[in-house]
Protein backbone atom coordinates (compact mmCIF):
# COMPACT_ATOMS: atom_id res chain seq x y z
CA UNK A 1 0.00 0.00 0.00
CA UNK A 2 1.64 3.70 -0.35
CA UNK A 3 0.21 6.90 0.33
CA UNK A 4 0.25 8.28 3.50
CA UNK A 5 -2.48 7.18 6.55
CA UNK A 6 -4.98 9.37 7.99
CA UNK A 7 -3.24 8.68 11.00
CA UNK A 8 -0.20 9.45 9.34
CA UNK A 9 -1.00 13.08 8.49
CA UNK A 10 -2.59 13.63 11.97
CA UNK A 11 -1.32 17.08 13.00
CA UNK A 12 -0.47 17.92 9.54
CA UNK A 13 -1.88 21.51 8.93
CA UNK A 14 0.00 23.27 6.13
CA UNK A 15 -0.22 19.86 3.51
CA UNK A 16 -2.99 19.97 1.59
CA UNK A 17 -4.32 23.55 2.93
CA UNK A 18 -4.74 25.89 0.00
CA UNK A 19 -5.07 29.06 2.22
CA UNK A 20 -1.57 29.10 4.10
CA UNK A 21 -0.12 32.19 4.97
CA UNK A 22 3.37 33.03 3.93
CA UNK A 23 5.46 34.49 6.73
CA UNK A 24 6.92 37.78 5.89
CA UNK A 25 10.41 36.77 8.61
CA UNK A 26 11.84 33.90 9.66
CA UNK A 27 9.15 31.47 11.21
CA UNK A 28 10.65 28.44 12.91
CA UNK A 29 7.13 27.22 14.39
CA UNK A 30 5.81 26.94 11.07
CA UNK A 31 7.68 23.69 10.94
CA UNK A 32 5.87 20.22 11.06
CA UNK A 33 6.40 16.39 11.26
CA UNK A 34 5.75 13.34 10.22
CA UNK A 35 6.88 9.47 11.14
CA UNK A 36 8.94 7.97 9.92
CA UNK A 37 8.06 4.90 8.01
CA UNK A 38 10.92 3.20 7.89
CA UNK A 39 13.16 3.35 10.89
CA UNK A 40 14.79 0.11 10.42
CA UNK A 41 16.38 1.60 7.37
CA UNK A 42 19.41 3.86 7.35
CA UNK A 43 18.46 6.43 4.21
CA UNK A 44 19.22 10.33 3.11
CA UNK A 45 16.35 12.34 2.21
CA UNK A 46 17.49 15.41 0.62
CA UNK A 47 16.09 18.50 -0.25
CA UNK A 48 17.11 20.99 -2.82
CA UNK A 49 15.97 25.16 -2.03
CA UNK A 50 16.88 26.89 -5.76
CA UNK A 51 15.13 29.72 -4.82
CA UNK A 52 16.21 31.00 -1.17
CA UNK A 53 16.56 34.20 -0.43
CA UNK A 54 17.56 36.37 2.51
CA UNK A 55 18.44 40.10 3.21
CA UNK A 56 22.37 41.28 4.05
CA UNK A 57 22.09 42.92 7.62
CA UNK A 58 24.03 45.71 7.15
CA UNK A 59 22.88 46.60 3.08
CA UNK A 60 19.43 45.17 3.62
CA UNK A 61 20.15 43.89 -0.07
CA UNK A 62 18.67 40.38 -0.95
CA UNK A 63 20.89 37.90 -1.13
CA UNK A 64 19.91 34.62 -3.17
CA UNK A 65 21.40 30.66 -2.90
CA UNK A 66 20.52 27.44 -3.51
CA UNK A 67 19.80 25.78 -0.06
CA UNK A 68 21.15 21.76 -0.24
CA UNK A 69 19.59 19.68 2.93
CA UNK A 70 20.36 16.38 3.27
CA UNK A 71 19.72 13.94 6.35
CA UNK A 72 19.35 10.75 7.80
CA UNK A 73 15.95 10.36 9.70
CA UNK A 74 15.27 8.57 12.99
CA UNK A 75 11.47 8.54 14.27
CA UNK A 76 10.67 11.94 12.69
CA UNK A 77 10.79 13.47 9.10
CA UNK A 78 10.27 17.04 8.03
CA UNK A 79 7.11 17.62 5.81
CA UNK A 80 7.96 19.29 3.06
CA UNK A 81 5.81 21.99 2.48
CA UNK A 82 5.82 23.26 6.16
CA UNK A 83 10.19 22.96 5.07
CA UNK A 84 9.26 25.10 2.06
CA UNK A 85 7.29 27.73 3.97
CA UNK A 86 10.17 27.82 6.52
CA UNK A 87 12.43 28.83 4.38
CA UNK A 88 10.88 31.11 2.63
CA UNK A 89 10.34 32.65 5.70
CA UNK A 90 14.21 33.92 5.54
CA UNK A 91 13.02 36.43 2.42
CA UNK A 92 12.76 39.62 4.66
CA UNK A 93 15.17 37.99 7.33
CA UNK A 94 18.49 39.66 7.95
CA UNK A 95 21.43 37.42 8.65
CA UNK A 96 24.74 36.56 6.94
CA UNK A 97 25.34 33.60 4.87
CA UNK A 98 26.91 31.28 7.85
CA UNK A 99 24.01 32.54 9.83
CA UNK A 100 21.28 31.41 8.05
CA UNK A 101 22.71 27.60 7.18
CA UNK A 102 23.69 27.06 10.55
CA UNK A 103 20.13 28.31 11.67
CA UNK A 104 18.33 26.56 9.71
CA UNK A 105 19.69 23.12 10.94
CA UNK A 106 19.59 23.51 14.42
CA UNK A 107 15.86 24.50 13.54
CA UNK A 108 15.66 21.09 11.98
CA UNK A 109 17.97 19.44 14.86
CA UNK A 110 15.53 20.74 17.19
CA UNK A 111 12.61 19.58 14.97
CA UNK A 112 13.52 16.09 14.20
CA UNK A 113 16.39 14.63 16.02
CA UNK A 114 17.85 13.40 13.22
CA UNK A 115 20.53 10.76 12.96
CA UNK A 116 22.81 13.31 10.57
CA UNK A 117 21.98 16.31 8.98
CA UNK A 118 23.97 18.37 6.83
CA UNK A 119 22.74 21.94 4.96
CA UNK A 120 25.05 23.11 2.43
CA UNK A 121 24.11 27.12 1.14
CA UNK A 122 25.18 27.94 -2.58
CA UNK A 123 25.26 31.88 -2.62
CA UNK A 124 25.25 34.00 -5.87
CA UNK A 125 27.62 36.55 -5.94
CA UNK A 126 27.98 39.79 -4.56
CA UNK A 127 30.93 42.05 -5.02
CA UNK A 128 32.09 39.59 -6.89
CA UNK A 129 32.74 36.94 -4.17
CA UNK A 130 29.96 34.11 -3.87
CA UNK A 131 29.91 32.83 -0.11
CA UNK A 132 29.19 28.51 0.04
CA UNK A 133 28.81 28.04 3.76
CA UNK A 134 28.55 24.37 4.72
CA UNK A 135 27.66 22.66 8.02
CA UNK A 136 26.65 19.22 9.44
CA UNK A 137 26.13 17.06 12.77
CA UNK A 138 25.45 13.36 13.94
CA UNK A 139 23.81 12.50 16.56
CA UNK A 140 26.85 12.64 19.88
CA UNK A 141 28.57 9.14 20.97
CA UNK A 142 26.93 7.62 17.70
CA UNK A 143 28.25 6.62 14.14
CA UNK A 144 26.68 9.00 12.82
CA UNK A 145 28.87 12.30 15.05
CA UNK A 146 31.66 10.12 13.51
CA UNK A 147 30.15 10.58 9.80
CA UNK A 148 29.71 14.14 10.73
CA UNK A 149 33.73 14.75 11.08
CA UNK A 150 34.30 12.76 8.02
CA UNK A 151 32.20 14.31 5.57
CA UNK A 152 33.12 17.70 7.10
CA UNK A 153 36.83 17.12 6.88
CA UNK A 154 36.48 15.80 3.75
CA UNK A 155 33.92 17.99 2.52
CA UNK A 156 34.67 19.89 -1.04
CA UNK A 157 37.09 18.09 -1.79
CA UNK A 158 36.29 18.01 -5.16
CA UNK A 159 34.50 21.28 -5.83
CA UNK A 160 32.13 21.31 -9.14
CA UNK A 161 33.19 23.87 -11.70
CA UNK A 162 31.02 26.87 -11.39
CA UNK A 163 30.06 28.57 -14.37
CA UNK A 164 26.60 29.49 -13.68
CA UNK A 165 27.78 32.41 -11.27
Amino acid sequence: MSGRQPNETEGLTLLGNRHVVYQKDYAPEILETFPNKHRENDYFVKFNCPEFTSLCPITGQPDFATIYISYIPDELMVESKSLKLFLFSFRNHGDFHEDCVNIIMKDLIKLMKPKYIEVWGKFLPRGGLSIDPYCNYGKPDTKWEQLAWQRLANHDMNPEQVDNR
